[in-house]
């Protein structure tokens, strides 16, 4: 009787020990710099729950280890990262939280070198003077016409991988009910895919024979450039087309089609070599009448 006396003593000794180690939300807002507003939105995502929640009041209370995550947070959001990497860096082991840290802080690198880039293009262009890309060599060539069976659809920018790489799969499997593919994948963007902008674009695998589930693009004359791997990531790749749009405009060209990018037969852009040729980004032209 009295070990279980004890026992019970110490049981609740132990509970006032671990309620006195918990924090308030508002001692806790402190010290990690987060608002109460931001602990109750990180609660919704499951991204920082407290570590009691009162059934009868609703009062919420935090762990003092718990500030290394909400710190982590802070930290994280501070470089711009979406919530849904956030989830990603604080759901696994830390060794893949690190990986996805790197991973985005090279797509920001990439992103503002894109930028720097732009920017400066844009100032020389408000100072009158020509614009340059000189990691783009512009060529023509003769396109033949070309049966496609293609899928077109408006995306946004974060769904734009996705989606291409989803309609490329089931085109390819239809193929086969056409000859089968005769070229590698073709996606045309018939109007701008950005923050703003959802396209739409089009997805399509030239085909041997027609059907109506087909169309034909015509033959053509394409200024275009070829992307190498690390050129082809976004938004790097949209120096490409700016290169062609500008090659067009000084060789009093007109362009009369969706821009499109031309990917080589059984390559995946996603884990080809940074020098690896994955795609020609083109557009139809024809020469400027005088």
């Amino acid at each position: 009787m009295i070990t279980e006396v004890r026992a019970n003593v110490g049981m609740a000794v132990d509970d006032v020990v671990v309620e006195e180690q918990l924090l308030t939300i508002g001692v806790f807002a402190r010290r990690s710099r987060l608002s109460l507003r931001a602990l109750r939105l990180y609660d919704h995502l499951g991204l920082l729950s407290p570590a009691v929640v009162d059934p009868d009041t609703g009062y919420r209370r935090y762990r003092d280890d718990q500030l290394f995550t909400a710190r982590l947070i802070v930290g994280l959001r501070r470089l711009d990262m979406p919530l849904s990497d956030v989830a990603r860096v604080l759901s696994g082991p830390r060794e893949v939280g690190v990986e996805v840290l790197e991973e985005y802080w090279a797509a920001v690198e990439r992103r503002l070198a894109f930028q720097r880039g732009l920017a400066e293009r844009l100032g020389e262009s408000l100072r009158g003077g020509q614009t340059r890309f000189p990691a783009f060599t512009v060529l023509e060539r003769e396109v033949p016409e070309t049966i496609l069976l293609s899928e077109i659809k408006a995306v946004d920018l974060p769904a734009l991988r996705a989606t291409v790489t989803g309609a490329i799969a089931r085109l390819t499997r239809r193929a086969a009910d056409h000859g089968g593919a005769v070229g590698g994948p073709m996606v045309f963007f018939h109007g701008e895919v950005n923050e703003d902008s959802d396209g739409p674009v089009e997805v399509g695998i030239p085909v041997r024979t027609a059907s109506a589930a087909t169309r034909r693009e015509p033959a053509q004359l394409q200024a275009y450039v070829t992307v190498t791997r690390a050129q082809w990531e976004w938004p790097q790749i949209l120096s490409a087309y700016d290169a062609v749009e500008e090659w067009i405009r000084q060789h009093q060209r007109t362009g009369v089609g969706a821009a499109r990018e031309v990917y080589r037969v059984g390559i995946d852009p996603v884990a080809a070599e940074p020098a690896e040729e994955v795609c020609d980004v083109a557009v139809p032209i024809v020469a400027a009448r005088r």
